[in-house]
């Protein structure tokens, strides 16, 4: 089975429990609450899970069962503080709030919903003091067991999760294999197909696969290893994560100014074994007050919210951000404002790759003189690539990727890439497969001219088009169309008319035998 395929697969069994657990739900609240409650408690039965394995497989090498490490109480101090030192756990659970433990209970009748309640509290009251602290303080807070929506009393609010803990009892977390972002993925399945609603859009929080493993190659290209990678809007991490599985990441930063979705982030990174030590996500507005700002990175990535409003306060002029521009991004589209952040704190060899609507290309007033500077003056614009339209759920606009270095090994020219037309259409959105994404990448590290999809065009050119760089003034996708012969046009409406006059001459005769009038 090759890697797509897996995938897919994967994906599928998800989706197919996932549409159970929701029907259970659905009923009781909108989406936009129930998936709190579904990836919370996924992400629970993760850290349980996860704490047990290492513990049997890595400290006890299979000699005892996690459970017995409890039974010498004179040692139990001593091995909770060496798992949470431990920069792989960082948390402990007593054997009593294990995921297993709470599943046999709800098997046996003997659950009740305070009992989770005091098992995810316990999991940040562990941490309490610890380095660890920042990484798990309020992970699960939007997971509220009191909500009267789960049940009018204790009983009804059991009952239900009960049966939901159940059914994600039964989902493969592929842990070896995994092909698939479990929490990403669940993420986006359960926005797409429940949060009309309430009027969310997966969009703003979570990157397709295939654009996020595009993003990733491209900062990734002949690095065996990156010190940091940083995403200014993070949203779920599937981004982040994504350019851990191209190449290795020692740390991963980033910022998310929805608070639900940067617990998301923080679980993300967890389940996917990556260290409380090696990755720092923060909970602000990434604009107005960003939290890593002294810091340079490796590789920068992002799929900002399009078009976004802010502040543009006058302030920023002096900003070093923003100051050397002369300009700030107008107060309605944010877009040049995330560029710019993004350009200041990538590193001097590093390479930033963001998705971004059409506008950022040719828009102009303070838009036109932030480009051209990035352009004309800094020569940081490495590469201009097309995407096609209906990728993103939320929003069927076309989309772009831009990439950005500021030591540039091609810096007479920039490559411009129309993959706007390669794709796999959908029901509801269209797909980008791995033949699309690998012709991608092949022709921007190529860099070869390839007829009515890429042209390397000289800074010269650039300048020639006022540093407009709408894609179709750069590569030619014209289709002439197919010559008509007006003399085989006219035959055939000849052919055409005689066979009209056949058959009306037909229709008189019937008409006549039914005594009405000819036409």
């Amino acid at each position: 089975m090759s890697r797509e395929e897996k995938q897919q697969s994967q994906q599928a069994e998800l989706q197919k429990q996932l549409w159970s657990i929701a029907n259970t739900l659905r009923g009781n609240m909108d989406a936009n609450d129930f998936k709190n409650y579904i990836l919370g408690l996924i992400f629970y039965r993760y850290l349980s899970e996860n704490l047990v394995n290492y513990v049997e497989n890595t400290m006890l090498r299979n000699t005892k069962k996690y459970v017995d490490m409890f039974d010498d109480k004179s040692r139990v101090d001593d091995f909770k503080g060496d798992l949470i030192e431990d920069e792989n756990i960082g948390y402990f659970i007593e054997p009593d709030y294990l995921w297993s433990t709470l599943i046999d209970k709800i098997k046996t009748g003997k659950f009740d919903i305070s009992m989770l309640q005091k098992a995810i509290n316990s999991i940040s009251e562990s941490t309490l003091g610890n380095e660890s602290e920042d990484d798990f303080e309020n992970l699960f807070e939007d997971m509220d067991l009191n909500n009267s929506k789960l049940g009018r009393g204790e009983a009804d609010r059991t009952k239900l999760i009960s049966t939901i803990m159940l059914k994600i009892n039964d989902i493969d977390f592929h842990h070896e294999d995994a092909e698939i972002d479990v929490l990403g993925d669940a993420y986006e399945y359960l926005i797409s197909n429940f949060a009309a609603s309430a009027g969310k859009k997966a969009g703003e929080f979570y990157t397709p696969q295939q654009v996020s493993r595009i993003l990733a190659k491209l900062v990734t290209i002949n690095k065996s290893k990156l010190q940091s990678v940083y995403d200014p809007t993070c949203g779920s991490g599937s981004l982040l994560l994504r350019v851990g599985k191209e190449t290795k990441v020692v740390s991963y930063y980033g910022q998310e100014f929805n608070s639900t979705t940067y617990n998301l982030a923080r679980m993300n990174m967890l389940l996917h074994g990556v260290s409380f030590r090696h990755f720092d996500i923060k909970n602000d507005d990434t604009l107005e007050r960003p939290r890593h700002i002294d810091m340079k990175f490796d590789a920068v990535v992002a799929n900002p919210p399009y078009s976004q409003n802010w502040s543009a306060d006058p302030k920023f002029i002096e900003d070093e951000r923003f100051s050397a521009y002369g300009k700030l991004a107008p107060k309605s589209k944010a877009d040049f404002a995330f560029i710019q952040h993004m350009i200041y704190q990538l590193s001097d060899n590093g390479t930033m790759a963001v998705v971004l609507p059409h506008g950022v290309l040719f828009r102009g007033a303070s838009e036109g003189i932030i480009r051209k500077y990035l352009i004309k003056d800094k020569n940081y614009l490495d590469a201009v690539i097309g995407l096609p339209a209906n990728i993103f759920y939320g929003t069927s606009i076309p989309t772009c990727i831009l990439v950005f270095k500021k030591c540039r090994e091609n810096e007479e020219n920039i490559i411009f890439i129309d993959a706007s037309k390669d794709f796999e259409p959908g029901k509801n959105q269209n797909r980008l497969r791995d033949q699309d994404v690998d012709k991608i990448i092949k022709t921007y590290t190529d860099r070869v001219e390839i007829e009515k999809y890429c042209h390397i065009a000289p800074l010269y050119e650039i300048e020639e088009n006022d540093y407009n760089l709408n894609i179709p003034r750069y590569v030619d996708t014209f289709e002439e169309e197919e010559e008509i012969d007006i003399k085989v046009v006219q035959q055939d409406l000849k052919e055409i008319d005689k066979q009209i006059a056949e058959v009306d001459k037909e229709l008189n005769v019937y008409l006549k035998e039914l005594g009405l009038d000819e036409i």
